[in-house]
Formats: structure tokens, sequence, C-alpha cells
């Protein structure tokens, strides 16, 4: 009996005890609920919010003459708050009251789907009170200027339930033009080109915006919430569209007629530096070409174009001068246990160092370097290392490639080292630093370096600028200047960018043909490097075009002056006619200038004319082929001109038609600088006409 007692009252007091227990969780309850709800209620927001990146507005990329070359272009993803309050009251009609129109009108602007579908699909998601519904991704901007006129959308977003969510895609307005210099801005890898290297200043300050997470692991903006971004600072470039294009096509041409692997078109303004085009090409698997490298940034071994450098060692030191000789050997030299030899076959022996250049002789360079420099190799690179060439351009862009002068501490120097260095090989270069060079002996002297963007703006203002750098005041001495720019002119009037030559301007410049190695294969491919590298016009520089083009494996065409000469040609003549010719005065007619024929020395015809003018005349009108007229105060004053057989004639004071129709009958190829009278040529009369001579006329 006291046993169950005992039971009776544990139960009891296990009764209590429970009871207690249960008041206890309920007044807990009723604490957190009413008295710490407000924390715990924020702690919970608090896990299910974020801040998340709000991107900035990336600045644009300009051309000189203010066309946008990459620029950002603003889409929109809408989406619909269904438990906005305008939409969600019970009491409100919006929804119901809109839905058939905007249905109508969404049918209408984006056509892809028939008004019932949209009116199905917004139906639903009414009905599943959406908080961040999707209607529509990628809205271009026009298109979103028209939604928010729409049907409950134009109530706003509190009542009309609309979410506006701003990206930004960035295209390239002219497509394939310079777009590897202008580069690409990327989201899942590197950018290049300039949207790399001017990054920090394109990409702005990036903003925050506070992100709830709703059902289905997605988060919908907490408005009010934003921390605005700063956007993006624009770029002018030194680029002219222009330019590029004719750049771009001339290039384009022949990488397409040739088949060539990779090319690239360089055209640097001479007194700035400043980058006017570069087109870069690389033929893709399907045969078409695109910007898919920056060839001009790319090293290799630059061939005959680099014997500008060697001639400035030579000709600074005083070994040679342009009227120095030099034994071609036929095109042969042994050296070493190796050969050098001459790109084209010939029978030439000793040549003048001019002559030797202007025909790009491998063995004449070779020679000459081994000749001076073989007891001192590194004399010879040091003068390479002055002019720059061992170090990159330091151009605004990403990726240059690292030059290479050797020295006999090269772990690779060997025997024949130097001699190869002096056309062109063992030494690696980049297309921008031959750019560079030539540009300096075009500026008289003066290097500058390569650059490619003017300014940096911020609203319309400028907040940085970029002035032209000069590397070197003078890459050689004036003595030695004259030569380097006449022995270009005569590579195209006399060497091998003879079929350069135009009658409207002179040319100066080197061609060059480089066999190129195919990884383990060697150079048993007979892959050839194109190139040409010069200046126009060439008595008043004003622009710097380098050419190099890579050919595929055994082309039939090859050579620098066939290759990538007419490039050059092409791109020069284009910008002769757009950017360097100036209208010529008209000339006034100061008195006559004419030429007559004599024949048997007879000079009646002149007799004739000045009886029927009845003018006086003085002068001889015998004992000459021909003879020169001209007015002097009131009478005609004739002067016979010197004309001997196989001799140039002179021609100096008279007019255009005459002075060509003496020199093509003499059977001179004749260049024509200038419009009025001759004031001088390049070959005096009397000196005897060598074979497919030219000679330059230049005209008041």
């Amino acid at each position: 009996m006291e046993i169950k007692k005992d039971i009776l009252w544990r139960a009891y007091l296990c009764l209590i005890g429970m009871g207690i227990f249960a008041v206890a969780i309920l007044g807990r309850v009723f604490f957190i609920q009413h008295i710490q709800g407000d924390y715990w209620r924020s702690m919970s927001d608090s896990l299910h919010t974020a801040f998340m990146d709000l991107d900035a507005d990336r600045g644009t990329i300009y051309s000189e003459e203010g066309r946008m070359l990459s620029t950002s272009i603003p889409y929109f993803d809408i989406r619909i708050d269904f438990r906005a309050d305008g939409i969600s009251d019970p009491k409100s009609t919006v929804f119901k009251d809109n839905l058939d129109s905007l249905s109508i009108r969404l049918a209408e602007l984006f056509m892809d789907r028939s008004a019932a579908s949209y009116k199905q699909m917004l139906k639903d998601g009414f009905n599943d009170k959406d908080r961040y519904f999707l209607l529509k991704r990628n809205v271009r901007f026009d298109e979103y200027q028209q939604l928010r006129n729409f049907p409950m959308f134009r109530l706003g977003r509190n009542k009309g339930g609309m979410i506006v969510e701003t990206k930004n895609k960035r295209i390239n307005p002219f497509k394939l033009l310079a777009n590897r210099t202008i580069g690409l801005a990327r989201e899942n890898a590197q950018n290049v080109g300039l949207e790399r290297t001017y990054d920090d200043q394109l990409s702005g300050v990036t903003g925050k915006r506070l992100m709830r997470r709703i059902a289905g692991g997605t988060y919908m903006p907490v408005e009010g919430y934003d921390i605005e971004p700063e956007n993006g600072k624009d770029i002018i470039t030194t680029l002219d569209v222009n330019m590029q294009d004719i750049a771009e096509n001339a290039l384009m041409k022949m990488m397409v007629s040739n088949e060539a692997e990779h090319g690239t078109c360089i055209l640097m303004e001479v007194k700035t530096g400043k980058i006017k085009a570069i087109a870069n090409l690389g033929r893709q698997k399907d045969g078409s070409y695109w910007e898919d490298q920056n060839y001009a940034l790319h090293v290799g071994e630059p061939g005959s174009t680099f014997k500008l450098a060697t001639m400035i060692a030579l000709l600074e030191d005083g070994y040679v001068t342009a009227n120095s000789m030099v034994d071609l050997n036929y095109g042969r030299w042994p050296i070493n246990r190796r050969v050098v030899y001459d790109s084209e076959p010939h029978h030439l022996t000793t040549v003048t160092v001019k002559k030797a250049f202007e025909r790009s002789s491998n063995v004449g360079m070779a020679k000459l370097a081994y000749q001076f420099y073989y007891k001192k190799p590194n004399e010879f690179s040091a003068h390479l290392k002055k002019l720059h060439l061992d170090q990159p351009t330091g151009i605004d862009l990403v990726g240059e490639g690292k030059p290479r002068i050797k020295t006999t501490e090269n772990k690779s120097w060997s025997a024949v080292t130097l001699p190869w260095m002096a056309f062109g090989y063992e030494v690696l270069q980049s297309p921008l630093q031959t750019a560079m060079l030539y540009n300096a002996v075009a500026n008289n002297g003066k290097m500058m370096k390569p650059y490619l963007v003017n300014s940096i703006m911020e609203y319309g203002e400028p907040v940085k600028k970029f002035e032209p750098v000069v590397m070197m005041d003078s890459i050689c001495t004036s003595r030695t200047l004259r030569q380097l720019q006449d022995m270009l002119e005569g590579v195209v009037l006399n060497g091998t960018a003879s079929k350069l030559q135009t009658p409207y301007y002179r040319i100066a410049g080197k061609t060059g043909t480089a066999l190129v190695a195919n990884g383990n294969r060697g150079y048993v491919d007979k892959i050839y490097q194109s190139s040409f590298a010069g200046y126009f016009p060439a008595d008043d520089p004003q622009y710097t075009c380098v050419v190099v083009i890579k050919n595929k494996p055994h082309a039939a065409k090859f050579y620098g002056g066939s290759v990538a000469g007419p490039v050059f040609r092409e791109v020069s003549d284009k910008l002769y006619a757009l950017a360097v010719q100036k209208p010529q005065p008209v000339q006034q007619a100061g008195g006559l200038d004419t030429l007559m024929a004599f024949k048997n020395g007879k000079g009646s015809e002149w007799r004739s004319v000045a009886a029927a003018l009845n003018l006086p005349w003085q002068g001889s009108l015998t004992g000459s082929n021909w003879v020169s007229a001209s007015v002097e105060g009131s009478k005609l004053s004739f002067e016979p001109i010197k004309n001997s057989g196989g001799t140039v004639p002179d021609v100096k004071g008279m007019g255009l038609k005459d002075a060509l129709y003496l020199l093509e009958n003499a059977g001179l190829r004749v260049v024509i600088k200038g419009a009025g009278k001759v004031i001088s040529q390049s070959v005096p009369g009397g000196t005897a006409i060598g074979r497919e001579q030219t000679i330059i006329i230049e005209l008041s």
C-alpha cells in the first residue's frame, strides 16, 4: 500500500515538473517573439541578404578623330515583383486591368511569342506570387525605353512591379579594324590590347547592391540600398580609322592572294612617334583571316631590313663610306665551314658599299662586319644596343616580345654569329622595333618612342595627356645620316625595290627576305618572311611604314620587294593622296619655255615663228640638235642644249613637258617632284647614262 502511494506521489511530482517546464518553454517563446523578436528577425535577414557587385559603365576607346573603336552597350534583364504593393493588395485590380493590354504590347515589341502566350506566362507568375519573375533577358536600350511606358510598368516599381537589372556588353563597332590593338574586354578571360593596358582607367569603380535571397536560391535587389559605381574614363588613341582601313585592306589583299600565314602593317607618324595604324592578320583554319594576335610585337629574325643597323655601325665608326668598295664574290662567300649566300643569284664582284646595300647583298654586309669587327665583336653589338635594339620599345601594349642582341658572353655565340648578325640573323627584333629605327632615319636622326594613346578623358575633359617622347636626339652624325638616307632612296631607285617607284613622290626603304625555321623541321619547308621598311615622301618624310608577312611553305612568291613591297606602295599611294599631297599653286607664266628640233642644223622653224610674231631674237640657231627658248626683256633668247649621244641632257629651267621629252628619248626613267619649271636634276647634264637609269627632277 505504501509502495502504491509512493508511486502516485512520484507521478504527481513529475506532472508538476512537466507543467513547470512547459510554462518555462512558453515563456521563452514569448520572450523571443515579443521581447527579442526584432533582433532575431534582423539576424535572419542578415543570413539571407548580401551585397553584390554593381559594375560601372566601362569607358569608351576612341580614334584620334573621335570615332568609337570600343564601347559598352547597355542591355537589360526585366523581372516582375508580383508581391509589389500595387499588385498583391487584395483590393488592387492593377494586374487584372492591365493583363490583356500588356500581353499584346509585349508580343508586338519582341515578336517571339503570341499575346496569348505572354498572358498565360504572366498569369502563372502572378498566381505563384513570384517576387523575382523573369520576363525577358538581354533587352536592348531602345526596347527598354518602350517597356517603361507599357501598361502596368508605367506605374513604377511599387505599383507596377517592374524590376530592371542593367548589364553592359563590350562591342567593337568596326569589327576587324585594329581589333587586336584595341583589344577585348572579357568576363572569363584576361583582357588584351589597350583594354588590358588601360583597364584601371576604363573599368571605373565597382558599386554595391544589397540583394535578398528568396525562394529558389535567387536574389532580388533591396530598393534604396545601392552604392552607385563610378563610371570608367575614356581613352583617345592615336589611331586614324581611315588610315587603319587602308593598311588593313592592303595587307588583307596580299595575305589572301599569297595564302600567307600571318602578317602585320605598321604606320607611324614620323615627327611624333604616333601609331596611326597597326594591322595584324592571321590565317584561320577555314582559310579566312582575323586579327588573332598582335604580330607587330612578336620578335623574330628580321632579315635584310636589319642591314640598316649594320650600316649605321660601319659608317659611324668611320670604317666605310657609301663609296667604299666591297667584293660580293658572285653572291657566295665561304666562312668557317659555312657559306653566306645572297638571296638572288648574280655575277657581281667589286661594287660600292651603296650598291651592295641597294642590292641587299648578304655577302657584302657579312664581309664588312667580319672585316672590321671580328677582333672586337662586342663593339658591333654595343652599336646595336645604343640604338635600343636590345630593349622593347615600351609601347603602351602588354605582351611586347623581348628582343635579343648577342654578345660573346652568350652561350650560343659561335664563329659565324657576327657575320650572320650583319644581315639580320641570330638577332631577334619585332616589326615595331624596325619601325622605330627607320622612323629615326626619316626624322633626321631623332628616335621617337612609338605610342598609341593621346589622352585619358573624364566627362569630356582630359585628366592625362601623353606627349611625344624622344628616345635619342640623334642616332648618328649628320654625315652618316645623309648617306643612310641616300642608300635607302637608292634601294627604291636602283635596287631590290625598284618596282615601288612612283612619278608622284619619292620613297626610301629597304626590302627583307628571311628564311624562317619551322620548329623541329628547321628550314626544310622553305618558309620565308617577306618585309619592307621605309618612309615617304623621302624628301619630306611624313609616315614610316613597316610590312612583315610570313609566307606559306614553298610559296612561289616570297621576296620582300614582291610581297611586302606592294602593300607598302598601296598604303603610301593612298595616304599621299589622302593626307600628304598639298595642292600646288597655279604657276604664272613668266616667259616662254619650249624646245624645238632642228633638222641638219637649220633653224627655219624658229625664224618663221619669230618673223610671224614680229619678235627680235638673239642666240644661235645652228650647230645643235636641240635648243631652248626663253624671253629676256623684249627679245627671244635661244640657248643650245648639250645632248651628246649616251649622256644625260641638262634640262634645268625647262617646263615639264619638254624635260620629259628629252629625258625619256635619252632612255632615262624619270621621277618627278613638284610642278612648274625644272630647278634641279639628280644626275647632272653630260653624265654618261647607265643601264635602266632613273633620274629625279625637281620642279619649282
